[in-house]
């Protein structure tokens, strides 16, 4: 199991940083109805407007603290039922808010997870928690998941194709938009 420092836990805030930073500068600069255009010939996350993106970064912020809080009570959990709170603008009701309302919940969840972090003893990173999409990571993997999940959908935001690819046990992305559809109309009873 690997053994975290306090340099590694400042290297990971910093790059938190750096990358929420870089999403947000993508996400101010998008012009007239470019936050609500679907990008032609696109398939899963990145068929999402950037307004939904941003909506879907916010829910999983606080799926993957939930996972974390998870690990913290029971080393090796398994979180394939466990979900984060729900958010104010889920995915579906992006469209009706602006960039702006979007990224001013993103900087707040933001600054709620680094209070997370900054209450986490160096042994807590070690703890881990598992799902069927990526497997067992410990707590630091998943925290680390937030910058490269923020510089895949900054490259989405900008048009461009990320340099970043999740890591999927399957070895596929499953069609979370499609998975999406299906969450909502379970939650509305249909």
């Amino acid at each position: 199991m690997p053994s975290y420092t306090a340099e590694d836990v400042e290297a990971l805030v910093a790059k938190m940083a750096e990358e929420r930073g870089k999403l947000i500068a993508a996400a101010e600069g998008l012009r007239g109805d470019d936050a609500d255009r679907v990008p032609m010939d696109a398939v899963g996350e990145e068929q999402w407007t950037a307004k939904e993106q941003l909506a879907h970064l916010w829910e999983m912020e606080k799926s993957y603290i939930a996972w974390c809080r998870a690990a913290l009570e029971q080393d090796g959990v398994d979180v394939s039922d466990v979900r984060g709170d729900p958010v104010a603008i889920p995915i579906e009701a992006a469209p009706g808010y602006s960039v702006r309302e979007l990224l001013d919940a993103l900087i707040a969840e933001r600054a709620a997870t680094n209070e997370f972090i900054a209450g986490l003893s160096l042994d807590e990173f070690q703890r881990s928690a598992a799902n069927p999409a990526f497997g067992p990571l410990t707590v630091m993997q998943w925290l680390r998941s937030f910058y490269r999940h923020d510089r895949q959908h900054t490259a989405q935001i900008e048009g461009r194709q990320s340099d970043y690819r999740p890591n999927f046990q399957s070895g596929v992305e499953p069609n979370q938009r499609r998975m999406r559809i299906a969450q909502v109309a379970e939650r509305r009873g249909g």
